[in-house]
């Protein structure tokens, strides 16, 4: 009899627990799918549709009308620009990135948590903030304004203050991604080379690079795509010199502040194009990074 009221006790537990692991497995089945909903529902708000409704109003008109608003002189000289200052931010912050980055995970050094600290204080710091500080240390007000003057050298409403902004807004991108994979590798095979009697420069082409290679593609891709995106630091530097001073972004405010909507919509087309271009070889050098074991 004992034995019979055993069995059924534990036929009734395992009943109870299958009956709830078929609810918590429903619950878990309906939270998926609401938190996939709401995913897909959020991104195709955010991003979806505005990427479709510039490339729509881009050739609203047709083709011809897209080709001459992309062909304007002023779109081409601020297509130019934008290529130019992000050439020069990714080269210039490429080299600081690297030597600040060695220089961090590899060597003890008094005022290193300040440099870390400075080296992520644009993320922190406005973009229009940091355009007014330009100004005012490069500006007319500026203390070494006459001796920029006498050497013919202007920063403000110059393409020297595009390129400085640029730079300053894409300051942390390269070190920040090489910083983790350096502080992983450790230091004990640069040691082992240095004890093997490698020079510094062999040591860090040797050694170093290779393990960060694909943590600096990554961080250059990235440092490239905020570079074109730019608009606050280069909007208060820039003056909106057409043909001059204006890259795409500004083009394309200025488009649209004159109520040139078709043109503007194909100018940040272009735009869209670069993003895309962009985001296909970060995915690209992500994914072959992923299969060397970078």
């Amino acid at each position: 009899m004992a034995a019979e009221n055993a069995e059924k006790n534990a036929e009734v537990i395992s009943r109870e627990g299958s009956t709830g692991i078929h609810a918590e497995t429903a619950g878990s089945k309906a939270v998926k799918i609401l938190l996939i909903t709401v995913s897909v529902i959020f991104l195709f708000v955010m991003l979806v549709m505005p990427l479709v409704t510039v490339i729509y109003e881009a050739f609203r008109k047709g083709l011809v009308p897209y080709l001459e608003a992309i062909s304007d002189p002023d779109t081409l000289s601020a297509l130019l620009l934008t290529l130019e200052a992000t050439v020069f931010a990714v080269a210039i912050n490429t080299i600081f990135g690297l030597f600040a980055a060695w220089a961090i995970s590899k060597f003890r050094f008094h005022g290193k948590k300040i440099l870390v600290t400075l080296i992520d204080l644009p993320v922190t710091v406005s973009p229009i903030i940091a355009g007014l500080i330009f100004v005012l240390t490069f500006g007319r007000q500026s203390v070494i304004y006459p001796f920029l003057e006498s050497v013919d050298f202007m920063v403000v409403y110059a393409v020297p203050g595009i390129i400085l902004a640029t730079v300053f807004v894409t300051f942390p991108f390269i070190s920040r991604e090489i910083l983790p994979v350096l502080d992983a590798q450790g230091t004990d095979e640069e040691e082992a080379a240095a004890l093997m009697g490698a020079k510094g420069f062999t040591i860090f082409r040797k050694v170093t690079l290779p393990h960060i290679k694909w943590a600096l593609m990554y961080g250059i891709v990235l440092c490239a795509a905020r570079a074109m995106g730019e608009f606050g630091a280069v909007s208060v530097l820039s003056g909106h010199l057409r043909g001059k001073t204006v890259t795409l972004p500004l083009q394309v405010e200025i488009l649209f502040g004159d109520n040139k909507f078709m043109p503007a919509f194909a100018v940040s087309s272009i735009l869209v194009v670069l993003a895309i271009v962009i985001l296909v070889v970060r995915s690209i050098v992500e994914y072959v990074g992923k299969r060397k074991g970078g």
